[in-house]
């Protein structure tokens, strides 16, 4: 390669990283969030064992129509900072307006994402319309690598063979895959064996839910502290091996850990063809992400039920950024118990919803970490 060429290269290099660089010090969690996630529906074929949202076979007559879910994506577009929309449910592909929703908010420049259920709707024609519509990427559910236990988790027969499936009509169409896996006492010995599997499907993220006690999954094990100290330290060793990225949901600490063992915290540094790439700062319920749902109800996260506002009613931007709610959410100082000494409640602040869950405080201390703050400076709590 001629040397001119290789400067240009290293300059191109040097203002990606200046980019991402000034992306770190200006993402601002108390304006906008960096992830969305809309319940189009609560419409769902399965009878999913941990569903958060008890999702019904029929769509609810009172769900946001297509015309307030176009006024919804005009205003979410407000936000500014081209956040990523995820479609989800029950199952999105049950609303016969889901692609028109989609073209309208790619165009509007939000970031779209699918979480689909695996059933015949995930079909190849269906997934290639996602794709027309400005989807970028698919998110699909495995919960084992053993097809009988994760049909019995998706109280459906079949629902293995169904993803896969769908996994392929996806692929195909050129969408980026990620595969979604929640995480109980039932099903933790199922995970080192599923590894084998993401990397054969060339999945790009490996987003690992640790449950929270709601819905129907109020019925399942969580995992014990140590338990989930545990699972998240392997996983932290496991990034390193695995072709695809790895992302704990609903466990905060997993920031705690990365620190600890490599220096740095997950977040920053992850890019994808598909644009959606990680966040530059830890995400947490209510801050940097913002969930809404099928009646138009806005919340910290789908685990944390509490409502702070309806998009029927007020903008979501204004919702977001000024409800008593999510601004306490966003203040470290608001933390209570160990969580409000830890060295690291900045970057963790622990999980909101299983907190809630467990003891019907939002901003009481996560239960599920097993972490013992360190000594800190006068004047912190």
């Amino acid at each position: 390669m001629p040397s001119e060429a290789r400067a240009a290269l290293a300059e191109t290099a040097r203002d990606a990283r200046r980019e991402r660089d000034a992306r770190m010090v200006t993402a601002d969690f108390d304006q906008a969030p960096f992830t969305i996630a809309w319940e189009v529906t609560r419409a769902c074929a399965y009878a999913c064992a941990h569903c958060r949202a008890d999702a019904q076979p029929r769509r609810d007559p009172l769900e946001l129509s297509t015309a307030e879910g176009l006024r919804l994506i005009e205003q979410l577009a407000g936000f500014g900072n081209r956040p990523i929309l995820v479609l989800t449910g029950g199952d999105p592909l049950m609303r016969r307006d889901l692609f028109e929703l989609a073209r309208c908010a790619d165009a509007r420049g939000l970031r779209v994402s699918l979480t689909p259920t695996a059933t015949a709707l995930s079909s190849p024609r269906r997934m290639a319309r996602a794709r027309e519509a400005g989807i970028r990427r698919v998110a699909f559910s495995v919960d084992a690598a053993d097809p009988a236990v994760h049909d019995s988790f998706r109280g459906f027969r079949g629902s293995f063979q169904r993803t896969r499936d769908g996994i392929a009509a996806a692929t195909e169409a050129g969408l980026s895959i990620q595969v979604n896996t929640t995480v109980c006492a039932t099903n933790v010995e199922q995970l080192p064996a599923l590894v084998e599997q993401l990397a054969a499907w060339r999945v790009v993220q490996w987003s690992v839910f640790f449950l929270v006690p709601v819905g129907r999954g109020a019925r399942l094990t969580m995992l014990s502290a140590d338990q989930h100290e545990e699972v998240l330290g392997w996983l932290s060793d496991l990034t390193a091996t695995v072709p695809f990225d790895i992302k704990a949901t609903a466990a905060p600490q997993y920031r705690r850990i990365l620190h600890r063992r490599t220096g740095t915290t997950t977040g920053a540094g992850f890019r994808y063809a598909d644009g959606l790439d990680r966040p530059v700062r830890g995400v947490n319920d209510g801050r940097g992400f913002m969930f809404i749902s099928h009646l138009g109800e806005v919340m910290p996260s789908g685990f944390l039920p509490l409502r702070a506002g309806n998009v029927r009613h007020e903008n979501p931007v204004d919702i977001y950024r000024h409800s008593e709610l999510f601004r306490r959410l966003r203040d470290p100082e608001a933390l209570t118990g160990k969580c409000s000494r830890c060295e690291f409640r900045d970057v963790c602040g622990g999980s909101r919803a299983r907190a809630y869950a467990l003891t019907g405080d939002p901003l009481a201390s996560d239960p599920s970490c097993p972490y013992q703050p360190q000594p800190v400076a006068a004047g912190r709590r």
